[in-house]
């Protein structure tokens, strides 16, 4: 399973679309495999969800995210983890053992988006 982290290098950004990277984290068997840093290729609506299903990211994880990236990940079928902070990588490892869950808070304002994981 490949999972992408919005971060701040290797810190989670707080808020999905204005992170500095992404990093893809490829998984086996409950365990890290490999990691990759992709630099965040520009915030325009509607663009970065679809990057990173076509880089093949079957989860991300973010501090915040809009709703109307939440609703494209959700199309292409990639489960949405907001709320995480901390570090990208000891985020993923709780997630592949079951201890990092959704908090399910969608930002709602793009003025407030440097809030966003701050709720």
């Amino acid at each position: 399973m490949k999972i992408a982290v919005a971060a701040m290098g290797k810190t989670i950004a707080g808020h999905f679309g204005h992170c500095e990277n992404f990093v893809f984290f490829d998984t086996e068997n409950g365990k890290v495999i490999g990691e990759n840093s992709m630099a965040n290729p520009g915030h325009r609506p509607g663009f970065l969800p679809n990057f990173l299903a076509d880089n093949g990211a079957e989860v991300i994880i973010a501090g915040g995210m809009g709703g109307g990236a939440v609703d494209i990940f959700n199309e292409r079928g990639v489960e949405v983890v907001v709320g995480a902070q901390g570090d990208a990588k000891t985020a993923v490892e709780a997630y592949l053992k079951g201890q990092l869950e959704t908090t399910g808070e969608v930002c709602h304002e793009h003025a407030h988006a440097d809030e966003c994981g701050e709720h």
